[in-house]
């Protein structure tokens, strides 16, 4: 995979808790600890999408007594099954 080098900026907070992750040795550098952050907001992101799309297509259908809250633990029971949550 092709790589863009980017500069950034961040807080003294951030900065903080970016070094303390490294020194804990869960990452190499700051770039890899930027790569798993975004690449967990993806996951996030697409887990959210297909709960959302499971929430529409069961409010359609109209075949659920569930309430929204009801329907939501559901699907999130499910992805936590598959791993996808």
């Amino acid at each position: 995979m092709a790589m863009v080098k980017k500069s950034i900026t961040v807080t003294a907070q951030q900065e903080k808790w970016m070094q303390a992750q490294l020194a804990s040795g869960n990452y190499a550098s700051d770039s890899e600890l930027l790569r798993d952050l975004i690449r967990k907001e993806q996951m996030r992101a697409s887990e959210i999408e297909a709960i959302r799309m499971k929430l529409i297509e069961a409010e359609k259908s109209g075949l659920s007594d569930n309430s929204p809250s009801q329907m939501l633990a559901s699907f999130k029971e499910e992805a936590s099954k598959d791993g996808k949550l």
